[in-house]
């Protein structure tokens, strides 16, 4: 529970309103009721700003006339809203201490007000800071690091020698640290390669549900601070990932790519191995990165849904290409120009 006055100040906002009045929760503005906050980000949702029942609604200076009620104006309404959804639904403080079924290696160290759910097991060597948070179920691994705050959501496992910031989340079946996936080709096979790396998460990190971070080959896979990975990513052996990048869901990172700062990566998006995206770069939702990124832009490849007749006489034209092709050089009497050496680049058969 918070009165408008107090978020307001706390949040560096302008009210509209009654300071003394109060909010308990969050709510869409077409669900809302008396005593919740809404807000109005998206342009699309503006056709509810009027009818809400909201006690409240986070907006810009543009809309705030149109709303019902009292209003919190924000020069970015949805990040003002996300930090008073924290304030008005905070995280369970966890008990301190250690559940009698885990299993905890004595040369761990586990600080005082640390918690260690049940059936968790702790390895040898293991440093748990300040305030973490241990969840049932989670395994870790010999020498890792867990930084003050940082909060092992269910059934986490850390492989050896990770190390994690302050205030990381991992959320349930979260795998980091497992090995890379390193085979030498030889004549009779594969060799595996050993994974001596680690991997380093920073500080104000969260990963998804599901969601594979390899251990390095021989360095340590690296992501900066405040990264976000959205579920069931892939993030392969050696990848680096800057500082404030974030990522959704079911995109599959190859080996030793890096990967700039503050960029934005859509869903299901694919990168081959050793290469590089420029800083702040935006790649959409099902792209292929089959080469660098060397300057900031906005990057897609993948084919929009058609309706199925429309499509199937779209790859039919496709499949007509090398005839269209050959036919306009014939015409022309001359050669295509060369092809551009970046443009496609076949990924290693092991990144």
């Amino acid at each position: 529970m918070a009165t408008l006055g107090e978020l307001a100040v706390r949040f560096g906002l302008e009210l509209r309103g009654d300071p003394a009045l109060e909010v308990e929760a969050v709510a869409t503005l077409q669900d809302a009721r008396p005593g919740t906050l809404s807000f109005l980000a998206n342009p699309k949702y503006r056709r509810y700003l009027a009818g809400t029942a909201a006690t409240v609604v986070v907006v810009d200076a543009r809309s705030a006339p149109a709303a019902p009620g009292a209003t919190l104006v924000a020069a970015n309404p949805y990040a003002a809203y996300a930090r008073i959804a924290q304030v008005l639904h905070p995280v369970a403080s966890a008990v301190p201490g250690c559940h009698a079924t885990a299993v905890i290696d004595p040369t761990a160290r586990i600080a005082a007000t640390a918690h260690v759910a049940p059936l968790a097991y702790v390895g040898p060597g293991v440093h748990v800071g300040e305030r973490a948070f241990i969840g049932p179920g989670c395994v870790i691994g010999a020498d890792c690091v867990l930084g003050e705050d940082t909060r092992l959501v269910a059934r986490v496992t850390l492989g050896e020698r990770v190390r994690l910031g302050r205030r990381v989340i991992l959320h349930p079946g979260v795998v980091v640290g497992g090995d890379g996936f390193g085979l030498a080709p030889d004549t009779d096979g594969w060799v595996k390669v050993p994974q001596v790396g680690g991997v380093v998460i920073g500080d104000d990190c969260e990963v998804g549900a599901n969601t594979t971070i390899d251990r390095g080959a021989i360095g340590d896979t690296v992501l900066e601070e405040d990264v976000r990975l959205d579920n069931q990513i892939q993030v392969g052996h050696n990848v680096r990932i800057g500082a404030h990048t974030a990522i959704a869901a079911c995109t599959g990172i190859s080996g030793s790519t890096t990967i700039g700062k503050r960029c934005i990566i859509g869903g299901m998006v694919g990168f081959v191995g050793h290469i590089s995206v420029a800083d702040g770069s935006i790649i959409t939702g099902l792209t292929l990165v089959s080469h660098s990124v060397r300057e900031r832009g906005v990057y897609s490849s993948g084919v929009p849904m058609e309706e199925a007749s429309k499509w199937r006489r779209t790859v039919a034209h496709l499949k007509r290409l090398d005839k269209l092709v050959a036919r306009v050089k014939n015409l022309e009497g001359g050669s295509a120009a060369a092809p551009d050496p970046d443009a496609d680049s076949t990924p290693d058969p092991v990144a």
